[in-house]
């Protein structure tokens, strides 16, 4: 009942280009810097394909509680170039390379991201798109799989200096 409950006080839909400040604030909270999209990173993405963003709306404040957005392609391997070349978007790829789900800490704890994820893959299920991918760090990969993400083991993203494990989640 609370999970039913809790997504009635928010809102999710594309993102707005008037956003885009807070969803780079949103980023570099959620993200250590080695990590975290860069801001001009980050307003290319949202100038180029709002369409692949899903921003989940607090209600009661009008303002971004979290995000998740990526990159369509036909590719089938995550590579790093995703995070930082927006022109290797195919908007009518098979595929999504998912590039960050950020929830704020004040947020967290409420099914958010799950719902994120969730509501993420049904719409682009409905887009023809085949496989979400995603990479995420060890400590991360339970809860992927509680998304319903298959790990399929270490990744050759080295993203940040960081070891990955790449998820997918099939359509």
């Amino acid at each position: 009942m609370r999970y039913k409950i809790m997504t009635d006080n928010f809102e999710f839909r594309s993102i707005h280009p008037d956003e885009v400040e807070q969803a780079i604030a949103i980023e570099q909270i959620c993200f250590p810097p080695n990590e975290a999209c860069s801001p001009k990173a980050m307003t290319e993405r949202i100038a180029k394909v709002p369409q692949l963003f899903l921003v989940v709306i607090d209600k009661s404040t009008g303002k971004l509680a979290g995000f998740l957005n990526g990159v369509a392609t036909d590719e089938e391997k995550f590579r790093d170039e995703f995070f930082t070349d927006i022109d290797l978007c195919d908007e009518n790829g098979k595929n999504v390379m998912l590039l960050g789900l950020d929830v704020l800490p004040e947020y967290r704890g409420q099914g958010l991201a799950r719902e994120l994820v969730h509501r993420y893959s049904q719409r682009e299920k409905a887009n023809g798109r085949k496989k979400l991918f995603l990479t995420c760090l060890e400590q991360k990969v339970e809860m992927y799989k509680k998304f319903g993400l298959q790990d399929l083991g270490i990744a050759d993203s080295t993203w940040g200096g960081e070891e990955w494990h790449e998820m997918v989640l099939k359509g």
